[in-house]
């Protein structure tokens, strides 16, 4: 049989194309290994993410696009029953495909809860099952399975976005200053330590709300023209989480020649600050958004820059847009022909 085409990524010049793997290099290659049928570094890839699980979640979400994971997964259990890393892939290899494709979504759930009693610590199981539960998939409440991953990793990167989204939704059909969501977001943003990602998370709440308020109607459709990101609680949201930016951002690696011909944005961070994350693209995408629609062009062109060829289809794509068009529009704003 053929081997699939490599799953890696062009540059910005040929459009966005919203890998999951962002700038983990590593699991990229890793990822292109599994798609030809060779799970043994994707063992050895896991094996050595250990119990970092904000990575471990982001490496085993995107193996699991793989359209071959569950196959490859299934042959790795047979050559080794007990691994419980081969259990967790063949489990969230299971989910993507509910979500995706409309799989059986009992079968993934089973395969999630199999994975979590082989590693009761491990709350990336739980993860696959809150994806199942905001998609809608399943009987679960996503709130009890926020619960049962925020008690293995209180400062659990997706499941909060995953959370986040799903608290959005409630009560859509008018704006609400004093909505659940936000409050939700500025519970976990005051309770992360200062250099946590999850300062951004407000934002992100914001962003979700604007979502579901602009396909009930609340809202008009188009962002610029919606008002919600220029209110007095949308400017103390974006105003803190760029100033946490300023203070922690630490990358200065990415597309160099936007760098170099970019406007600068005053106190732009030369790069230096608290630890990277594996999932800090997916926020900057946010922040980036919110300030292009705030009106706020040169901290958005700051942040475009960082984000570098790691788009995200979210919120780019809010609420119902194309994501590509919206984010070359983004990018046409704020860097002019850059």
């Amino acid at each position: 049989m053929t081997p699939p085409p490599p799953l890696g990524r062009s540059r910005l010049g040929g459009g966005p194309t919203f890998d999951s793997a962002l700038d983990d290099t590593e699991l990229v290659t890793v990822r292109d290994e599994l798609a030809r049928g060779r799970w043994s570094e994707a063992r050895r890839l896991l094996a050595e993410t250990g119990d970092d699980w904000d990575l471990r979640g982001h490496r085993l979400i995107a193996l699991a696009e793989v359209p071959a994971a569950s196959a490859w997964g299934r042959e790795w259990q047979l050559a080794e029953p007990d691994s419980a890393d081969a259990a967790a892939l063949l489990a969230c290899a299971a989910v993507q495909r509910v979500v995706r494709r409309g799989g059986d979504a009992e079968h993934a759930r089973g395969l999630c809860r199999t994975a979590a009693r082989m590693v009761p610590r491990d709350p990336t199981p739980w993860l696959g099952l809150l994806v199942l539960a905001h998609a809608g998939a399943t009987g679960d409440e996503p709130a009890r399975c926020f619960d049962q991953v925020r008690a293995r990793h209180p400062e659990h990167h997706h499941a909060h976005h995953l959370m986040a989204a799903s608290l959005a939704r409630h009560k859509a059909d008018h704006d609400d200053p004093l909505h659940e969501v936000y409050d939700f977001a500025a519970w976990a943003a005051e309770q992360a330590p200062a250099d946590s990602a999850l300062a951004v998370l407000p934002v992100v709440a914001h962003a979700e709300r604007f979502r579901a308020l602009a396909r009930s109607g609340a809202l008009p459709r188009d962002p610029a023209a919606s008002g919600h990101w220029t209110s007095r609680r949308a400017r103390q949201v974006l105003k803190a989480a760029f100033d946490w930016w300023l203070e922690w951002d630490t990358d200065d690696t990415d597309d160099a020649a936007d760098k170099e011909d970019a406007p600068a944005a005053p106190g732009v961070p030369a790069g230096t600050g608290g630890p990277l994350h594996p999932r800090r693209k997916v926020d900057l995408n946010y922040l980036a958004h919110a300030k292009l629609h705030e009106g706020r062009l040169a901290e958005a062109a700051a942040l475009l820059i960082r984000i570098g060829p790691h788009v995200t289809r979210e919120p780019w794509s809010y609420p119902d847009r194309d994501p590509k068009s919206a984010y070359r529009a983004a990018r046409r704003a704020a860097l002019g022909s850059r």
